[in-house]
């Protein structure tokens, strides 16, 4: 028999101080009426949530910045230099961070490339700490350091920061949170709570919390870089499946007749529209020329760069009409190589799409990523506000100890 404790009114009012502060981060300013309609609590009650939210400093009210005649309405909003994340997007070839305020403001970003192959664990762990320490430095004083989100390319047993499988990094059955965390100790003289996050799991979450799917209610994120990866947020519930591998569809057969693929199948998504495969149909060298290039000259008029992309459209369009027909979300959102190649070759693309579904109503809306910095980033930064947005009082007690200098 399972026994449950029973819930209190202490729990009630942690639910309902985490509603509040969740609509708030992500939405930005609302009035307490605006408040009453989301989370249908009555007025007096969200005024108390407000009140201690405002105590513990993660909100504040003020005038509105809309454009009303007349006196304005007093609005609630996070406070930016209340509490904040730093968030990293780690890929083959660089690293990509920055620092995030409660209300998904920018405070500080760094990058850096890398061309020497992916990392060992133990240099990404030193570049993180270096990179983290770059970030601190833009961060105001007081600021309360309530998290660390890290975007990997690869399958993530995000409870117990086990790393199964990142074959483009060379990494299997890593737990990396094990090794970065006594790493920021040492470095910073304690650690928040690290989160590690597939990095198209975490690019969907953004664009659908902040970004182009914020209306729909169900979005597909697809990552493209050395491979392809699928992030799928359905419900507002990010879909993993029992076993974590949910979202590998860079390894969906679309082509049997394929190239190998170094998972052991043949003729993977990814074989056909990942970055090698976009060089080599272009006719340029994978290790000395980039997809931003190849893009320019096939716009510039070269044809056999045009004609390369050309072919890629086509198996692009395949895999998303697979997607369709298996999932039939909302909207698709192509990013990284993805998105640089799909201005060139869009009519392509919708092309091949429409002779899986002519119907265009019944088809996603496809779009690109609509978050500056990035979708992966912007989604490791959401989850490193988990802990935060789940008991905000009690987390922001534990977090003054890391306020940055």
């Amino acid at each position: 028999m399972i026994r449950t404790r029973p819930v209190n009114t202490d729990d009630i009012k942690r639910l309902n101080l985490a509603r509040v502060l969740r609509y708030l981060h992500e939405g930005g300013e609302l009035t307490r009426s605006e408040l009453v309609a989301h989370t249908r609590l009555n007025r007096s009650t969200v005024g108390a949530l407000v009140a201690d939210l405002a105590f513990a400093g993660l909100v504040e009210e003020g005038p509105g910045s809309g454009g009303t005649v007349g006196r304005p309405s007093l609005v609630v909003r996070p406070t930016p230099t209340s509490a904040f994340v730093v968030a990293f997007d780690l890929r083959v070839d660089r690293i990509v961070g920055a620092a995030y305020s409660l209300g998904g403001h920018v405070l500080s970003q760094v990058e850096r490339p890398r061309a020497d192959g992916p990392f060992a664990p133990a240099k990404a762990v030193s570049k993180l700490v270096e990179c983290t320490t770059e970030l601190l430095a833009g961060v105001p004083e007081g600021c309360a350091w309530v998290g660390v989100g890290i975007a990997i390319p690869g399958v993530i047993d995000a409870e117990t920061g086990l790393v199964r499988k990142a074959p483009n990094l060379g990494w299997i059955d890593l737990n990396f949170v094990e090794l970065i965390e006594p790493a920021m100790t040492e470095a910073f003289g304690a650690s928040p709570k690290i989160m590690l996050g597939n990095d198209a799991n975490l690019g969907a979450i953004a664009e659908y919390v902040r970004g182009a799917g914020s209306l729909a209610s169900s979005v597909v994120y697809l990552s493209g870089d050395v491979g392809v990866g699928g992030g799928f947020v359905l419900e507002g519930e990010v879909m993993t499946g029992s076993s974590g591998y949910a979202g590998e569809i860079g390894h969906m057969t679309v082509n049997p007749r394929g190239q190998a693929c170094n998972c052991g199948n043949r003729g993977c998504w990814e074989t056909e529209v990942g970055r090698d495969a976009i060089l080599r149909a272009a006719g340029t060298s994978i290790t000395e020329s980039t997809v931003p290039e190849v893009v320019r000259a096939a716009m510039a008029g070269d044809q056999e760069s045009l004609e390369g992309l050309q072919e890629i459209a086509d198996w692009v369009g395949i895999g998303v009409a697979n997607l369709l027909n298996m999932i039939d979300p909302d909207v698709i959102v192509l990013g990284g190589h993805l998105a640089e190649i799909y201005p060139v070759v869009y009519e392509r693309i919708e092309a091949r799409i429409t002779r899986s579904r002519p119907l265009f109503e019944t088809r996603a809306r496809l779009s690109l990523p609509s978050l500056p910095l990035g979708s992966t980033i912007v989604g490791a930064a959401e989850i490193a506000f988990t802990a935060l947005l789940r008991d905000p009082l009690n987390e922001m007690e534990r977090s003054l100890a890391l306020v940055a200098s």
